[in-house]
């Protein structure tokens, strides 16, 4: 009896069903999103005042740190990376 995905990994799975590429940016916003609530939880940085220095609503910084919700622009990202004293690094490899 011959196994089909032999030797195969999760990520030829996911590509075989289309669905990589989705997972990747959902792990991405994953990763990003727990950065930020680490970043604002090491220099005691609440929600109200990110949004404050932000200059953007709490919702909009609600929507950021959401790990699920992937409508987060790059203005938005890079906005919160400075206010926290970091620099907005994006790489395609």
């Amino acid at each position: 009896m011959s196994k089909k995905n032999l030797g195969s990994n999760f990520d030829d799975f996911l590509e075989e069903e289309g669905l990589l590429t989705d997972a990747e940016a959902v792990a991405v916003k994953r990763v990003v999103a727990f950065q930020i609530a680490r970043l604002m939880e090491s220099n005691s940085i609440s929600k109200s005042e990110l949004a404050k220095r932000m200059q953007t609503s709490r919702a909009a910084l609600d929507r950021l740190l959401d790990p699920a919700n992937g409508s987060v622009t790059l203005q938005t990202l890079e906005r919160a990376a400075t206010v926290l004293g970091k620099r907005l690094q994006i790489q395609l490899v």
